[in-house]
């Protein structure tokens, strides 16, 4: 897929949690122990030797360019092509651009310099742990003009309501998308489509005072574009809520789900930590738990993610939390739903506890 660039596009994903969100935006928030959700995206277009990715950032992106540095970790750091981090730089007076249509205008020259022929879109809220040489064959086999990645779930939740739904033909024909629970196929987010016809397309929307790329430039000319649904089988989630972050962690827990999301031979990429082995006491507990590295353990940690670096001591009880990186639990407090932010201390005999609908959430570097 040398053909194809790769475009993370961050511009319309909204803060789900003032707390998670208050410094950083979405896609830099941790999950599963050692990852970022950007990590998933990033993996997947770069196993899919997809060498150049750019990305489009909006605001509180300062977390992200720390975790994502040069693009070493994901293979990124080229002299052609690499990772490309476009945070906006709005340079022209007489723009008249506006929403994502304004990365695209300011930034005109960054594809038209590319010697890609395709462009692979696609967000940071859906996980999951693939390649994308089938969904670009696909893309080639049915001469589209734009092909939206879908996928169906046995059971649909809270998360699945915010989401895009794609009306489909019964020969896979996109006719209309729209939030609509009549339609099965929820859009991933992830589209392929030509570059030339992309910038076509960003030209008559800024023409027009648009001001989302998908819903004016692609969906809204859906009667002259050939737009075809690939359906994605594989593990997948949407986090785009508190809620459904809290759940996904959990979910986690269970081992073939997590061999499912962490396949040994398709591992998900990430930024290289350097901390030493979890060391356990003699008196701690540890159940059903995925516990990083870096971290001491004295105390007991119960159907709990504990990120790098977190100090849980003696007589402190941990339960159904996640708990991310440099947090000290001190001795005789007891947690249960609950989601703490980096660097927070928890001081002694504390009890915090949340519902599982509703996890109980402290921001960063805060003392209670």
């Amino acid at each position: 897929m040398h053909t194809v660039m790769g475009l993370i596009n961050l511009e319309h994903e909204h803060d789900f949690s003032n707390q998670l969100t208050g410094s950083r935006c979405g896609a830099a928030i941790p999950f599963g122990g050692r990852y970022r959700l950007i990590d998933f995206t990033l993996s997947n277009m770069a196993k899919s030797n997809i060498n150049e990715v750019a990305i489009f950032t909006r605001s509180k992106y300062r977390s992200l360019l720390d975790h994502l540095g040069s693009g070493a970790d994901w293979d990124l750091d080229r002299r052609q092509g690499g990772l490309f981090i476009l945070p906006p730089d709005w340079n022209d007076p007489h723009d008249i651009s506006q929403g994502d249509l304004k990365h695209f205008h300011n930034n005109q020259d960054y594809f038209e310099r590319s010697s890609a022929e395709y462009v692979l879109v696609s967000g940071s809220q859906f996980i999951t742990n693939t390649v994308y040489h089938d969904f670009f064959q696909h893309h080639l086999d049915t001469n589209a003009d734009v092909t939206l990645l879908t996928t169906t779930y046995d059971e649909l939740l809270p998360e699945h309501k915010q989401c895009m739904k794609a009306c489909v033909d019964e020969d896979g024909t996109v006719y209309s998308v729209k939030q609509d629970s009549t339609c099965k196929h929820i859009f991933s987010g992830v589209y392929l489509i030509r570059k030339s016809l992309l910038l076509e397309l960003v030209e008559e929307c800024i023409a027009n005072y648009k001001n989302h790329f998908f819903l004016d430039g692609v969906i809204a000319n859906s009667d002259r574009l050939n737009i075809q649904a690939y359906n994605y089988q594989g593990d997948s989630s949407i986090i785009n809520s508190v809620e459904s972050y809290y759940r996904q962690n959990m979910a986690l827990l269970d081992r073939q789900s997590y061999k499912q999301l962490f396949e040994k031979n398709n591992p998900v990429l990430t930024k290289v930590g350097n901390q030493a082995p979890t060391k356990y006491s003699e008196s701690s507990i540890v159940n059903r738990s995925i516990v990083a590295t870096g971290c001491v353990i004295d105390g007991q940690v119960e159907n709990s993610v504990l990120f790098r670096g977190v100090h849980v001591s003696e007589g402190a009880v941990i339960k159904d939390s996640i708990i991310m990186q440099r947090c000290v639990i001190e001795p005789g407090a007891y947690l249960e739903n609950v989601i703490i932010d980096k660097d927070v201390t928890i001081t002694k005999d504390q009890v915090l506890k949340g519902a599982k609908e509703h996890p109980f959430i402290i921001a960063k570097r805060e003392k209670v």
